[in-house]
């Protein structure tokens, strides 16, 4: 492992801590690997029994870097036409590893403060019990412009109208209002965070390690059934389809010259993730 994403175990819960806080731990590829060798490491220690994931610092995840993902597009694709095959192979790699949360054979708590936001919500819908901060910040604002949520969990996690609320507009909850939705199982005010995360996890881990794995296994065939699998499909290729698209390009050049400036043209009409209000 490197040194993006932090590892500690201790009473049979594995914490697995992203660690670029200076970035909002904001997803790269060096994240997603560091991710999925600790993951590995807490799956083949038979001491865990439990995960946690969480961020340091003041946000859970911003979601993709955006510089990051600005740049590995006009480096990777030129002036080549849009090759959608290729991208949905590039951006699967990253929903098998959020999807490696969900078919963990240990059950996965999320602790979310500050922001979780784009992709970095793929890290929290992928896990199984989410707990989070009253005052944290929870939504898809690429939904406006230059994405489409590639693991699709939206709906299953809110149901369709509530999920197209959020898709529709962008919008985020905070935290009181995702355990008012069912998003979250606890909404702790943000001082309390991490002992009432770390106080679940040990709660779940007294369950043998089998028992654990069965009843997950037997919940997530419920949504399974309901054809997750074919839903993400359609969530990748539209993910790379609204990269594509007339504001998708537009937004991604002007990535490139001033990311700050590109979200604030995305986000500020609506006065959030951080920018003021212009109406």
């Amino acid at each position: 492992m490197g040194d993006t994403v932090l590892y500690e175990a201790g009473e049979g819960v594995a914490t697995l801590t992203l660690n670029r806080p200076r970035r909002l731990n904001a997803i790269v590829p060096e994240l997603m690997e560091d991710f999925d060798a600790g993951l590995a490491r807490a799956e083949a220690d038979d001491a865990v029994r439990v995960v946690r994931l969480r961020g340091a610092g003041r946000a859970f995840c911003a979601g993709y870097d955006i510089g990051w993902g600005a740049a590995a597009m006009r480096d990777a694709e030129g002036d080549e036409p849009w090759d959608p095959m290729a991208d949905l192979r590039m951006m699967s790699r990253y929903v098998g590893s959020y999807m490696s949360l969900w078919r963990s054979p240990k059950p996965v708590v999320a602790q979310v403060q500050g922001f979780c936001v784009g992709g970095g919500t793929d890290f929290a819908l992928c896990s199984d019990l989410i707990v989070v901060a009253q005052d944290a910040s929870i939504g898809y604002p690429p939904a406006r412009v230059w994405g489409s949520p590639t693991t699709s969990m939206w709906a299953h996690r809110l149901g369709p109208q509530r999920a197209k609320r959020l898709l529709f507009t962008g919008d985020c909850l905070s935290g009181a209002e995702a355990l008012e939705w069912g998003l979250a199982i606890e909404a702790p005010p943000a001082a309390e965070l991490d002992a009432k995360g770390l106080a679940l996890a040990k709660r779940v881990a007294r369950l043998p390690a089998n028992q654990l794995h069965m009843m997950k296994l037997l919940v997530n065939q419920v949504i399974e059934q309901m054809g997750l699998a074919n839903t993400q499909l359609i969530g990748t290729l539209f993910d790379g389809a609204a990269r594509h698209t007339p504001e998708g390009v537009a937004f991604t050049r002007g990535a490139l010259e001033d990311v700050r400036r590109a979200v604030a043209g995305r986000d500020g009409p609506f006065g959030d993730y951080g920018q003021e209000r212009r109406d």
